[in-house]
């Protein structure tokens, strides 16, 4: 019993003893595991450490740069306030001129309806021009036809107006002298029947007699001076009234008075009322 219990004892002892190592084996185990887990997990804690560390870090500068950024954006926001402030009118101005060329651009259309029917009738126009521009054609070789009439008409009218007034100048002269000899013949006669009647002793009736005669006499060379007076005046008045045809003529024509080169002369007789009537009459009417 005392071996057996030694026996047992020292197998108790043993199998403690291995227990106790096997214990101590996995507890040293299990520490090392844990020591490696804690390794593990502070490594990782570190890492996480670090890494929110770094985060911080980071997001701080983000923080900066975002500030710095607001600052700048509100910088930038009371610059583009200012800016928009100072725009506001060309803005109102520029909305103002795009309704006006919306308006312009509706009136454009119309415009342009407006132009096509213009240029229809442009071509009708321009079909029209053609054709007047022939009849131009046609009245510029008629004009130049009738010009040239015109110049002949000109100057045989001229020619003839020349021989006319030449003719009727020396009419009026002859007539003139026949006058003045007729005029000074009778204040002759009257002064020589003067003289005869101061030197003859006739009685009352006998001069009565003379008187008479003397009378017819003086009368009919009365009658014959103003038969000559007013053939003096009809010449005077027919060359004034050919010299007003020929100047209406020039002036129908387009031809002004001033080219024709000379003046033509009116007659007129001094101290005579006869010629002065309108064309076609001697005398005056009354």
């Amino acid at each position: 019993m005392k071996m057996l219990r030694e026996e047992l004892d020292l197998r108790r002892k043993t199998e403690i003893h291995e227990v106790e190592e096997r214990k101590n084996s996995q507890i040293n185990m299990l520490m090392q595991r844990h020591e490696e887990a804690f390794t593990d997990i502070k490594n990782y804690y570190n890492d996480i450490t670090l890494n929110n560390l770094a985060l911080i870090n980071s997001l701080k500068e983000q923080m900066e740069d975002m500030r710095k950024k607001e600052e700048h954006l509100e910088k930038e926001m009371m610059e583009v306030s200012v800016q928009n402030k100072r725009l506001a009118d060309p803005l109102q101005k520029a909305r103002d001129d795009v309704n006006e060329m919306q308006k312009k651009l509706s009136s454009y259309e119309r415009d342009k309806q407006i132009l096509l029917c213009t240029k229809a009738r442009l071509k009708v126009t321009e079909k029209e021009l053609k054709g007047l521009q022939w009849e131009h054609e046609v009245l510029e070789q008629r004009f130049l036809k009738v010009q040239q009439e015109r110049d002949e008409l000109y100057r045989k009218f001229t020619a003839a107006i020349l021989e006319v007034q030449q003719k009727v100048g020396f009419k009026n002269l002859v007539l003139e002298r026949k006058l003045q000899a007729l005029s000074a013949s009778v204040e002759k006669k009257e002064v020589q029947f003067s003289e005869v009647l101061a030197a003859s002793n006739l009685d009352p009736a006998a001069l009565t007699l003379v008187s008479r005669k003397l009378e017819d006499v003086l009368e009919s060379k009365n009658n014959t001076i103003k038969d000559l007076q007013y053939e003096l005046a009809r010449v005077c008045k027919a060359h004034n009234d050919l010299l007003r045809t020929y100047e209406a003529k020039l002036l129908a024509f387009g031809i002004p008075l001033d080219n024709v080169g000379f003046k033509p002369l009116e007659t007129a007789v001094i101290g005579q009322t006869l010629g002065q009537g309108p064309a076609g009459l001697v005398g005056t009417p009354t």
